[in-house]
């Protein structure tokens, strides 16, 4: 009977949910789309009947929550609502491609075969999550809406990650906060993006979010109450000005608060710009520009700017499309303000992002916006076409070029041309053509002579000097950093290799010729590993470049009695790689245990993070040094989760140990007399922990330490830090990671 009221109530809040997502979406709606989004509900809903999810929800919850957020937070229409209702019937249940094509269409079928994740076996190596993220990305040429409809299902995903495992949720929120969070960035959806970065750390590191969200909670009075007096003398001024506007408070996100604790090393109090002020006025897009700088005006008549702290994007909109004016103030009690002025177009895009811009397409005044948004997707496409690296190879790259600040230049005649951050002279050349990069000899910068590497900044005025004696060396990929420079000039080495090759392979046939032996892959697997050479196109290589002489192929053959020793090959790293992999995954709870049980299987602990008892820790396989244990919160653990999930295993500490752990700590604060000997006394006296170093440096007063000791717990770490952090002089100490 309990069972029969409960699938009832499941019945209900399913139609409840369906309706809320069809009054949601009636503004847009054209003739027959309501009969079109009920197939596809009706369709998920029958492929999913039997399906729950992990939080024991019935299945179709989750795209229906998807679509919702389609249509309330991306502002996406019908087709992406049918999509997003189907997103998993092709991945998870007995429909297929061809089916949803003839039910819904060759566009429906194209966005959700973008969305469908690759399946089958990946050798070694390579990256299931790389490749998933290739092939999404690929779509790009064809439409945008699939990774649209992805950041909604990663979005939902990250919302309900309470019910998943433990290794699972460190997995997901890696792999969510090192590639969708800032996709989500680069196509405008600052609110997803921003939410899908405090849900990472919500599970990355759960005490650290718990810890921010508290302090931001307790001061909400205090803060409300500062931005009501902050904002009372500009509102008075924006009144009389006649305009029609609306003033937002609110504090940054939990994520970039803790990003800026952790990289100017702070306490949330030292945080600087705690919340943000947003200003949102009401104007004819043809009057924006000069109403924002208007505002801006009335803003630091009252208040002293930053003028570090000036941010234009509105004359120049960033390539994302998203115009704001942005500002850092000096309230009158002290206090740095960050206050954001934009129009309520500007504040639509910023908010909905790429989906938003289709509504003021015909705007002559976002051209530019919409201009740079386009451009930054064309480089995209331009980049998947000619990409031929490996998946994690990409996606690596695809991060370093797009998910960057960029840097604005021009070019001799005035043309505005936007580059990633950091990039170079060489990067410009190749971005005007390939064959300028290919002969680039330098630049001149603002009429200055500068070298191939010289960094660019931004309102520089590039010209590039050729010479058809150039050409481009191995050097040159140290002194670029976009996709594009890269790409075109590895293409170029390549070409230039294999006539490199081409000849050595003909020197290798004549001399075996000579010594009346034939060209077999036999000969040359033997060459090969008598040099040291992984494969025969290296061989054939330093042969062309006369590192391998002639006569040293001859000696080769005169020292060596059986031929059959030539042929045998030794293990490759891959194969290595392989091995442990089935090592350690041979237990079928898949579980590497610390402590005790370390005889189970042979780990090390990782340089980079140094875990200790008590820390949250997963292990990795690694190619050829075994099983290596990191901390959830190591700098590398985003890139090794997104990267290689299947070399994850669950690690768990099973019992206080004996065995010491070194692990380093950092303390700030003003120097005195006997600061040294209370430190110490509070280490080796009151605590007994051994030191294996102390190096205090002071200068002006301020003191900075580094000590390294052996703990064998975290609970004895923390009470050592709660110790030091009472001693008279220490401001602050933290654990060097």
């Amino acid at each position: 009977m309990v069972v029969d009221e409960d699938l009832e109530l499941e019945k209900k809040e399913i139609v409840r949910r369906y309706r809320r997502l069809l009054r949601h979406s009636k503004p847009f709606l054209k003739k027959g789309d309501t009969k079109e989004i009920k197939r596809a509900f009706t369709t998920s809903m029958e492929a999913h009947a039997d399906m729950r999810r992990k939080s024991g929800e019935p299945y179709i919850f989750h795209p229906l929550e998807v679509a919702q957020i389609c249509v309330d937070e991306i502002g996406l229409g019908t087709t992406s609502i049918v999509c997003a209702l189907l997103h998993d019937v092709v991945e998870d249940t007995e429909i297929s491609i061809p089916e949803v094509e003839a039910d819904f269409g060759k566009k429906v079928a194209k966005i959700i075969d973008g969305l469908t994740k690759i399946s089958g076996v990946f050798e070694q190596g390579s990256s299931q999550q790389a490749e998933n993220f290739r092939k999404m990305l690929l779509t790009l040429s064809d439409d945008v809406r699939v990774i649209l409809i992805k950041l909604a299902d990663r979005l939902h995903n990250m919302r309900t990650l309470e019910s998943m495992p433990r290794h699972k949720q460190l997995k997901i929120a890696n792999e969510t906060i090192y590639l969708y969070a800032p996709l989500a960035h680069r196509l405008g959806l600052y609110n997803i993006k921003s939410e899908l970065e405090d849900l990472s750390l919500k599970f990355t590191d759960m005490n650290a979010y718990k810890e921010i969200s508290e302090k931001i909670k307790f001061s909400k009075d205090i803060r409300d109450r500062f931005i009501r007096q902050f904002i009372r003398p500009i509102k008075e001024e924006i009144v009389n000005l006649g305009y029609i506007f609306d003033i937002k408070g609110r504090p940054k996100s939990i994520y970039s608060i803790w990003n800026k604790m952790r990289h100017q090393d702070v306490s949330f109090e030292e945080v600087y710009d705690l919340f943000a002020i947003r200003i949102i006025v009401d104007t004819d897009i043809e009057k924006e520009k000069a109403a924002c700088w208007q505002i801006y005006s009335v803003v630091t008549d009252f208040y002293q700017p930053n003028p570090d702290r000036l941010r234009d994007w509105v004359s120049t909109p960033r390539a994302n499309g998203y115009e704001s004016l942005h500002t850092t103030v000096m309230s009158s009690k002290g206090q740095w303000v960050e206050v954001q002025i934009r129009t309520n177009r500007m504040d639509d895009i910023a908010e909905r992002g790429y989906a938003a811009h289709w509504k003021y397409k015909d705007s002559k005044r976002v051209s530019d916006a919409d201009m740079g948004l386009e451009m930054w997707i064309g480089k995209v496409r331009e980049i998947l076409e000619q990409d031929k690296s490996s998946a994690i190879e990409f996606v690596d790259d695809f991060r370093s070029n797009f998910f960057q600040d960029e840097v604005f230049v021009f070019t001799p005649k005035g043309d505005l041309t936007t580059l990633p951050g950091g990039a170079t002279a060489l990067d410009f050349a190749f971005d005007i053509h390939s064959e300028v990069g290919y002969h680039c000899l330098g630049a001149k910068v603002n009429q200055k002579l500068v070298p191939l590497n010289h960094k660019l900044r931004n309102g520089d005025q590039v010209e590039i000097l050729n010479s058809k004696k150039q050409k481009p060396n191995e050097g040159w990929l140290e002194y670029v950093v976009t996709s594009k420079a890269k790409a075109k000039i590895k293409d170029a080495l390549k070409e230039e290799r294999k006539e490199v090759e081409d000849a050595g392979k003909e020197i290798i046939q004549r001399k075996l010729g000579q010594l009346k032996k034939r060209l077999t892959s036999d000969e040359l697997n033997g060459l090969a590993s008598h040099f040291k050479l992984q494969t025969v196109s290296e061989l054939y290589f330093n042969v062309g470049t006369g590192k391998i002489e002639h006569k040293q192929i001859k000696q080769f053959y005169k020292q060596v009695l059986d031929e059959k020793s030539l042929i045998q090959k030794r293990p490759s790293h891959s194969t290595e790689a392989h091995d442990n992999l089935r090592k350690t995954t041979k237990n079928d709870h898949d579980l590497l245990l610390l402590g005790e049980d370390m005889d189970v299987l042979d780990y090390k602990f990782a340089a980079c993070c140094n875990p200790i008892p008590g820390d949250d820790v997963f292990g990795f396989v690694t190619v050829s040094e075994g099983i290596k244990v990191h901390r959830t919160t190591c700098s590398n653990a985003a890139e090794l989760l997104s990267h290689y999930g299947y070399r994850i295993i669950k690690a768990k500490w099973t019992s206080r140990q004996d065995k010491s752990f070194e692990v380093g700590v950092k303390l700030l604060g003003t120097d005195r007399i006997g600061l040294i000997n209370d430190i110490s006394n509070v280490i080796s006296g009151e605590l007994k922990v051994n030191m294996r170093s102390i190096t205090i440096n002071t200068e002006g007063g301020i003191f900075e330490g580094e000590i390294h000791l052996y703990i064998n717990h975290t609970r004895h770490l923390d009470t050592l830090i709660e110790k030091l952090e009472v001693v008279q002089g220490v401001v602050n100490i933290s654990r060097i990671f």
